[in-house]
């Protein structure tokens, strides 16, 4: 760790100074809705966390797609903000994903070992089928085939590849419709509403 003019400055974040040494470390915890982009411009006009955040100096420690929902954490941070996103610290997400299907123990075992995708094997899931959780009503909700049942499961990874929980349960034949992030480490979304945040003290 480096210092400079009174900032903290983390090798993984060289080029961004994230906070004065004698400022408070912030940790924000985001209930990001459906279609929001985790920054905080954008030159598209798209929404973005300037729409629901107004703490200055704080920073999205990891990604969520843009039509993933859930869980965001923002720190002023940068010794957390790398914990949090290199694969390497192994930091714990968990993921609600409601998928098309009904995926049987076996399809589920695929995950628990790991499954290669284009960019490598993912390392072993936990991986369980889970009731419909209570949560917010997607706007606009997905878009369901009276046909096909759909299944909800609970999915705890260490990774962050890109799109990484969706391209896991296509792999093994049952597209994600839904997906919430819950849980990052020991931080949950419980009590936040979506589009609401909260501040750890």
């Amino acid at each position: 760790m480096k210092q400079n003019k009174g900032y903290t400055r983390h090798k993984a974040n060289k080029h961004k100074e994230v906070r004065p040494l004698n400022e408070k470390r912030k940790v924000v915890l985001f209930n990001k809705p459906f279609d929001v982009l985790c920054q905080f411009t954008d030159e598209n006009n798209r929404r973005t966390l300037k729409d629901f955040i107004d703490i200055p100096g704080v920073y999205a420690a990891g990604r969520l797609d843009r039509d993933s929902e859930g869980l965001l954490l923002l720190t002023n941070d940068g010794k957390l903000q790398h914990q949090i996103a290199n694969p390497v610290k192994k930091t714990e997400k968990t993921y609600w994903v409601q998928v098309e299907g009904a995926p049987t123990d076996d399809d589920l075992t695929k995950l628990r070992q790991g499954v290669a995708l284009k960019d490598g094997m993912t390392k072993p899931a936990k991986v369980t089928v889970m009731l419909e959780p209570d949560v917010w009503a997607r706007i606009p909700p997905i878009r369901e085939r009276a046909s096909i049942p759909t299944t909800w499961i609970e999915i705890t990874i260490t990774e962050g590849r890109n799109r990484q929980v969706r391209r896991m349960t296509a792999n093994i034949g049952f597209p994600t419709l839904r997906l919430i992030r819950y849980r990052i480490g020991t931080w949950t979304l419980d009590n936040i509403v979506n589009g609401e945040y909260k501040v750890e003290q």
